[in-house]
């Protein structure tokens, strides 16, 4: 046996690092930051937001009974919720795929960086 330990095969296109090399997170091929589905998603989980205010106010409205809009306040807070969540869950689709190539880099090369 060698005394430099076993030979390593690579397939072509696998990334070679040096050992304790941190790759620049922005421009690492790997990178969740240049993948659209990351921001769209991330852009969803913002807009959830305004539903989950929608959902709060709806509700607030409903159950002031001097307000014009208790009739429809439940109504509103309703569609809000459902707004939210579904722009929620969404975005955690959109940047599950888009961290896609980052967890494969992971599984594949054991790093955390």
């Amino acid at each position: 046996m060698s005394a430099h330990g076993a030979l390593e095969v690579k397939t072509p296109g696998e990334l070679d690092y040096l050992d304790g090399f941190v790759p620049s997170t922005f421009d690492a091929p790997h990178s969740s930051l240049q993948r659209s589905a990351t921001w769209i998603g991330m852009g969803l989980i913002l807009v959830s937001l305004a539903g989950f205010g929608t959902f709060v106010y709806g509700f607030a409205a409903g159950s002031d009974t001097t307000s014009p809009m208790a009739d429809e306040g439940y109504l509103i807070g309703w569609i809000g919720l459902a707004a939210a969540l579904l722009a929620f869950i969404l975005g955690g689709v959109c940047v599950r795929i888009g961290r896609r190539n980052y967890r494969a880099y992971t599984k594949a090369t054991g790093r955390i960086q």
